[in-house]
């Protein structure tokens, strides 16, 4: 499938138009659905196998941000054979009380998987946690770059935002 085709899909699955209010607060006429494309696992497993040649080499975890990164990270191992780690908001307060699940990350290279990126705040606030508890982050990978900032946020924080696709290339699939 060609980059172009799998735009497509994603966009026919995920694009919605109205008034939406975005996770940076910033207000937006277009919406990606992610959810839409995530819950289609055929979809979702043809945008793992995309995003696979994406990885940065030397990569030791997937990390998953919740709640959107969290598929995107393990269809994306399926394909690299990269163990996952599961990044929550906030660490919970009961069990084993971790921000990261799954697998261990201190002293490990850690790939930051997210859905969509705007503003990168949540991959900003995350990779700082992450960081704290011994991971080396360098770099972030989404299926949606909105650019939106984003990228530039993430530069400031030391970490390369890595797409498979930007809103302009789903607008020229459309």
């Amino acid at each position: 499938m060609t980059s172009s085709d799998l735009a497509r899909q994603i966009l026919a699955a995920s694009h919605l138009t109205g008034d939406f209010v975005l996770r940076s607060g910033r207000r937006a006429t277009e919406y990606f659905d992610k959810y839409r494309f995530e819950g289609d696992p055929v979809l979702l497993d043809s945008i793992a196998q995309a995003m696979a040649p994406l990885v940065p080499e030397g990569t030791e975890v997937l990390a998953g941000l919740e709640m959107g990164g969290i598929p995107m990270a393990t269809a994306l191992g399926r394909h690299t054979g990269l163990p996952c780690a599961f990044v929550r908001k906030q660490a919970k307060s009961y069990g084993t009380c971790r921000l990261a699940e799954g697998v261990d990350i201190a002293g490990r290279r850690v790939l930051v998987v997210e859905d969509v990126v705007t503003s990168g705040g949540q991959i900003v606030l995350s990779t700082a946690e992450l960081r704290d508890l011994g991971a080396d982050v360098r770099e972030a990978l989404c299926v949606i770059d909105r650019q939106q900032g984003g990228a530039e946020a993430l530069v400031a924080e030391r970490v390369r935002l890595l797409s498979l696709l930007t809103a302009d290339d789903l607008r020229t699939a459309a």
